[in-house]
């Protein structure tokens, strides 16, 4: 479920409670949790809702400025059924302070390295996570583009990849490009003593 930067922000300042989206397939569950650019968001419910049912505090609750306005966003799209979304407040995002936290033992280095193994082994271009952590410690602050081409990687996939180093706390984003957190730059060092 993708939330725009303004919906983010009124999510968090408790001006947005809510979402309506027009789903074929469900994408969120009710007591699950999205992890967002601003934090992680708490999905309380998940209910269908026919478009006639919909009320005025619906629309401002999702931050329209009326019913017409939501009405005709999800008016757009034919196919699926539309959902409420109700959220609670947001959270701190796990990964922050995941970044702060150095492996302290062999075990614990060893179940991040098993989890890097498993992504070059099952990547279509081949090892890309030393590569990527090296070069994101040699180069902070760099466009991704630049980077991915550095690299050799397209810039779509050499996201992703950065997204998953992310998810383990190993790179955090900045306002151009990336950087190692110092949970990232001990792994690096780890692989590099281990190589």
């Amino acid at each position: 479920m993708l939330l725009k930067q303004d919906t983010l922000r009124g999510i968090a300042e408790g001006r947005i409670t809510l979402a309506f989206r027009r789903w074929t397939q469900l994408t969120v569950k009710a007591g699950g949790t999205l992890l967002t650019l601003m934090g992680q968001l708490a999905i309380e419910r998940v209910d269908p809702v026919s478009i006639e049912a919909l009320t005025a505090p619906d629309a401002h609750g999702a931050g329209f400025e009326d019913l017409d306005a939501l009405v005709l966003l999800l008016s757009k799209r034919a196919k699926g059924d539309v959902y409420r979304v109700a959220f609670g407040p947001m959270g701190v995002d796990p990964r922050i302070t995941l970044r702060d936290e150095v492996p302290d033992d062999s075990a614990a280095f060893e179940a991040i390295t098993n989890r890097l193994d498993r992504w070059d082994r099952a990547s279509r271009v081949g090892p890309w996570t030393l590569a990527v952590l090296s070069r994101l410690e040699e180069s902070p602050g760099v466009r991704a583009g630049d980077l991915a081409d550095w690299l050799g990687m397209e810039k779509a996939p050499f996201k992703a990849n950065v997204r998953k180093l992310k998810g383990l706390g190993l790179t955090e984003s900045l306002e151009i490009g990336y950087r190692l957190s110092p949970r990232g730059r001990a792994v690096l060092r780890h692989l590099g003593s281990n190589s």
